[in-house]
């Protein structure tokens, strides 16, 4: 079987009330719930969270709760570790062999159903991958524009330019170092020894595992910002492409 596992806790401190914060009518959390119950290999969908507001969202809409404990859901918990668990109480109840993990966020709304099916379409195509995971490309982002501040209080290269070649031939022209992609959070599609071995994976999302494949989408983020909110408003009404008819009004697979 292939489960879906949506991520969200109540407290956030960059950004308090983010997965339940209202867009286009409804909560951020809705969306990539809605998306991960219209893909039709998705058998189950699955939310873990210690936050009533988003249980309440989720058993609307029949998604199935795991309560996350409270060691996993303070400031200093990772989110690897809540997958872990997560996947480890799937397989508890579905009592079967899982083939493929869907991991979603609920303040990642900027996913679709034909990315998610993409990325699964990937790892059975290819047995060697060990996730399929969605990019976007942003190259005003590029690494060599990253600036930190030294303790002068001044602006230093974030990293070495001498990683990216010889410094006397670098420009910063956003598109001269080719593509930069990054990991959108919209969706990761992993196999199950991904969340069995986490600490085989490379960092930072772990969960990942080594071999990663990308599935490319256009501007994909998740939402930690208030900044961040008319972009994915913008997306939805783009992109986002759960429609009634998929639904049928209905989510009997999750019953």
């Amino acid at each position: 079987m292939i489960a879906a596992l949506l991520l969200g806790r109540k407290g956030s401190q960059g950004f308090p009330g983010k997965n339940t914060l209202p867009i286009l009518g409804h909560p951020l959390a809705w969306y990539p719930m809605q998306t991960a119950l219209a893909v039709n290999e998705i058998d189950r969908v699955y939310l873990s969270t210690d936050d009533p507001k988003l249980m309440q969202i989720a058993s609307e809409i029949n998604v199935n709760i795991i309560e996350r404990p409270e060691y996993l859901a303070n400031d200093e918990a990772l989110g690897e570790h809540a997958y872990v668990h997560g996947y480890e109480e799937i397989c508890k109840r579905e009592k079967q062999k899982i083939e493929l993990m869907v991991l979603l966020f609920c303040n990642a709304a900027t996913i679709s159903v034909q990315a998610i099916r993409k990325g699964i379409a990937q790892l059975r195509e290819n047995k060697s991958i060990d996730s399929a995971v969605t990019v976007s490309r942003y190259n005003m982002w590029s690494p060599l524009r990253a600036r930190k501040m030294d303790s002068a209080g001044c602006l230093q290269p974030f990293v070495p330019f001498e990683f990216f070649g010889d410094p006397k031939t670098l420009n910063c022209d956003r598109d001269s170092q080719g593509d930069v992609w990054y990991a959108d959070m919209g969706c990761s599609i992993v196999r199950p020894h991904c969340l069995e071995r986490m600490e085989t994976g490379l960092l930072p999302q772990k969960w990942m595992g080594q071999k990663i494949s990308p599935v490319y989408q256009e501007a994909g983020c998740d939402i930690d910002y208030e900044w961040q909110v008319p972009v994915v408003e913008w997306w939805i009404k783009k992109y986002w492409d759960v429609t009634a008819k998929e639904k049928d009004g209905e989510n009997e697979k999750n019953l």
